[in-house]
């Protein structure tokens, strides 16, 4: 792309009768411009966004679902370009805190947050795939998690949302952990992610999902854990605080996002007990986990393809867990 280089006339020709020292003179303007110009031209180029009315060559637009989905800066807590990449992590271990807390309602709180599944465990089927034991029963490690028809994958989705979740809750004064944020090849485990939040002593841990049902099936749902007592699994003394924690979640993302509670799950009450999960059944602290729509529904795919909107969930979800949390 060519530019427009700075305004000057170019000197004319000479009479012959100042022939030798107009010579002298353009010899000596000529370079002086050609560097003001090869100056202007770099400034122009390194500005980016032609702020100063430049002309720069933009790249064709990508498809609707990548356009929708605005990147996210965990450290403003809005879209921009500076989106944090799977493999990549703000902090030095999955389940280190982030960031020191800051003073607010929540100091002295801690939250673990469970981002569903891992970008990379498409890569790792033989580790995935193996079992582990949840208490009641076996189960695989983990799973790939879903996608939309476009691409769009649950484990791209879910540490989106929770890393515009921790930045919410951090600012409200709460100590914030993950149990991955696509820093580690694969998994962890459901086994392993209870035992991150037990071991945090959390007060409060959620895991963010996003569901793969059939087209036409619709809206969240918040799961609880049922009461069990096998194995290794004992929740009864958690499932009276995880309901609480789980309703507050529903009725603020409800408020936050203006979506509707499930209609294939709960009977409309956007609450599903469970005991069938190890990350729930093995879990000594309130835990939920939550699926925020359904990611082969076309129009709950137009949501969680939005940046807009999952600003707005996590808005819901943290509003449900200061609420919570400050009782």
């Amino acid at each position: 792309m060519s530019y427009v280089g700075p305004d000057f006339d170019p000197p004319r020709p000479p009479r012959r009768s100042r022939r030798g020292p107009l010579t002298i003179a353009v010899a000596a303007l000529v370079p002086g411009a050609l560097v003001g110009w090869l100056v202007w031209q770099a400034v122009g180029d390194s500005g980016g966004g032609g702020s100063d009315g430049s002309v720069t060559q933009s790249s064709p637009s990508p498809p609707d679902t990548s356009a929708s989905d605005a990147p996210f800066s965990p450290t403003t807590g809005t879209d921009d370009a500076d989106v944090m990449e799977p493999g990549k992590s703000s902090s030095p271990s999955s389940s280190s805190t982030s960031r020191p807390a800051a003073s607010g309602p929540l100091k002295g709180k801690v939250v673990v947050i469970d981002p569903g599944h891992n970008p990379g465990n498409f890569l790792h089927a033989t580790e995935i795939n193996r079992q582990v034991d949840i208490g009641t029963n076996s189960k695989e490690c983990d799973t790939t998690g879903t996608s939309t028809n476009d691409g769009y994958t649950e484990a791209r989705f879910t540490l989106d949302v929770s890393q515009r979740l921790r930045t919410l809750l951090e600012k409200q004064g709460a100590t914030v952990k993950f149990t991955q944020e696509g820093d580690r090849p694969w998994g962890p485990c459901v086994d392993e992610r209870a035992r991150i939040g037990n071991k945090a002593k959390a007060d409060a841990v959620i895991s963010i999902h996003a569901d793969g049902s059939g087209p036409g099936n619709r809206g969240f749902h918040v799961i609880l854990p049922g009461a069990v007592n096998e194995g290794e699994a004992d929740t009864r003394p958690i499932v009276a605080p995880s309901r609480e924690l789980g309703e507050r979640i529903a009725g603020n993302l409800v408020s936050a996002t203006g979506s509707a509670p499930s209609n294939y799950i709960g009977d409309g009450t956007g609450l599903d007990v469970r005991t069938d999960l190890g990350g729930l059944n093995l879990s000594t602290v309130p835990k939920v986990f939550i699926e925020c729509g359904n990611m082969r529904d076309s129009k709950d795919a137009a949501l969680l393809t939005s940046g807009a909107w999952r600003q707005k969930a996590a808005h819901g979800i943290s509003a449900g867990i200061v609420s919570f949390l400050r009782g």
